[in-house]
C-alpha cells in the first residue's frame, strides 16, 4: 500500500491533562494500530503504549511466517494482553489499568484486509456516501441495545454508556473479534478512540471522510471537529485510502 494514502493522529483533546491513547502506523502500509487506555493517568498511557507496542512488534517479528493473519491477528492481541498483566504485576501502582485496541492489516497477496479489535476503539469503512462502522462495541450499552433493552438514542448520554466488556489487562479477557473486510478500490477506512465518536454522529464522521480527499487533511479535520464539540477525551484517527491513485490526494 502506498505510503501517502494513509495519515494519523492523536490529540489529549480540551479536558483531559494527558493523553492515554496511542496509535502506530506502518511505514509500509502493512498494519494499522489504535489503543485507548484507561485507569489513571499513568496507567492508562502505559496500558496503551504496552498495548501497541507489543502488537506491532508481533506482527512485524511474524509477518511473513506462514500462519493465517486470523491466528496472527488473535496471538498478537493475546501477547499485549499478557504484557500488560506482567506489568501490572511488576508496578502493583498500575493494577487497574487497561486498553482497547483495534487493527487493521494489509497482509501479503491477500485480496482482504483484515481487522480485530478488544473494546471500543473502532473501525469505520466508507465507500461512496455510506459509512458503515465494521467493529461492534465489546461495552454493556452495545450488548443492552441488541437485546432490546435500551434504543441507540438513549445510549448517547447512558450513566453505563463507558463501562466495557472487554479490555486487554484483564486474566479474563474471553472475547477477541477478528473478520475480514470486503473493500474495493476508492473506498476509505477509519480507526479511531471513542473521544471521537463521543462527539461525532456518524453522519458527521461520514460527512467529513467524504468531503476532504487528503488523509492527513481528513484526520485533522475529524480531530478539531471533536474538539470543537467538547474534545471531552484523547481523540485518535487513522484514516486510510484503499488503492486510490497519489493524483487525487
Amino acid at each position: 500500500m502506498d505510503k501517502h494514502l494513509f495519515s494519523g493522529l492523536t490529540d489529549p483533546g480540551l479536558v483531559r491533562s494527558s493523553n492515554q491513547d496511542s496509535y502506530h502506523i506502518d511505514p509500509e502500509g502493512r498494519f494499522f494500530i489504535v489503543a485507548d487506555g484507561m485507569g489513571g493517568h499513568a496507567g492508562g498511557q502505559e496500558a496503551s503504549r504496552i498495548a501497541t507496542e507489543t502488537i506491532y512488534q508481533y506482527l512485524d517479528h511474524h509477518w511473513r511466517q506462514p500462519v493465517s493473519t486470523e491466528y496472527l491477528l488473535r496471538e498478537a492481541l493475546l501477547k499485549a494482553n499478557q504484557a500488560i498483566l506482567a506489568d501490572q504485576q511488576t508496578h502493583p501502582e498500575r493494577a487497574d489499568m487497561g486498553t482497547t485496541a483495534v487493527i487493521l492489516t494489509f497482509r501479503g497477496d491477500e485480496e482482504q484486509p483484515w481487522c480485530a479489535h478488544v473494546g471500543d476503539s473502532r473501525l469505520y469503512h466508507l465507500r461512496g456516501h455510506h459509512l458503515t462502522q465494521l467493529t461492534e462495541d465489546h461495552t454493556w450499552i452495545a450488548r443492552a441495545i441488541q437485546a432490546g433493552e435500551i434504543t441507540s438514542s438513549q445510549s448517547r448520554n447512558h450513566p453505563w454508556r463507558h463501562v466495557l466488556s472487554q479490555c486487554l489487562g484483564r486474566e479474563d479477557l474471553s472475547q477477541i473479534d477478528v473478520q475480514p473486510i470486503e473493500v474495493q478500490s476508492g473506498d476509505r477506512l477509519l480507526l479511531c478512540s471513542d473521544g471521537l465518536t463521543e462527539e461525532l454522529s456518524d453522519h458527521l464522521i461520514a460527512s467529513h471522510l467524504k468531503s476532504i480527499r487528503a488523509c492527513e487533511a481528513a484526520a485533522l479535520a475529524l480531530v478539531n471537529s471533536a474538539k470543537q464539540r467538547g474534545g471531552r477525551d484523547n481523540i485518535t484517527v487513522i484514516v486510510v485510502n484503499f488503492h486510490l491513485p497519489e493524483t487525487t490526494e
